[in-house]
């Protein structure tokens, strides 16, 4: 496995996440790691991504909520989800950006009341 995320679940609208990615060692020089999504029935979509440089996107319905980072040495991407909704159920990819474009097996996260 070349991405391996963690950290998804269920949590009651208004809870938090931390959702963790890590990449294998046999990715080399990435430029970028970030994550999708994608809810039943709907298409893939974009969420946060993080640069080697340290800048930042988020999608829009993610702004103020959410707060992509990464570690050690920029093969480990994390995303802290706050004040989750319930629109935020979905399965998450990690991804990674190097000589090819990686993905990981996707993680599910479920908010309800």
């Amino acid at each position: 496995v070349q991405l391996q995320a963690s950290g998804g679940g269920s949590v009651q609208p208004g809870g938090s996440l931390r959702l963790s990615c890590a990449a294998s060692p046999t990715i080399f020089s990435i430029t970028s790691m970030g994550w999708y999504r994608q809810a039943p029935g709907k298409l893939r979509e974009f969420v946060a991504r993080i640069y080697s440089s340290g800048t930042t996107n988020y999608a829009d319905s993610v702004k103020g909520r959410f707060t992509i980072s990464s570690g050690n040495a920029r093969k480990t991407v994390y995303l802290q989800m706050n004040n989750l909704k319930p629109e935020d159920t979905a399965v998450y990819y990690c991804t990674a950006t190097g000589i090819t474009n990686y993905w990981g097996q996707g993680t599910q996260v479920t908010v309800s009341s």
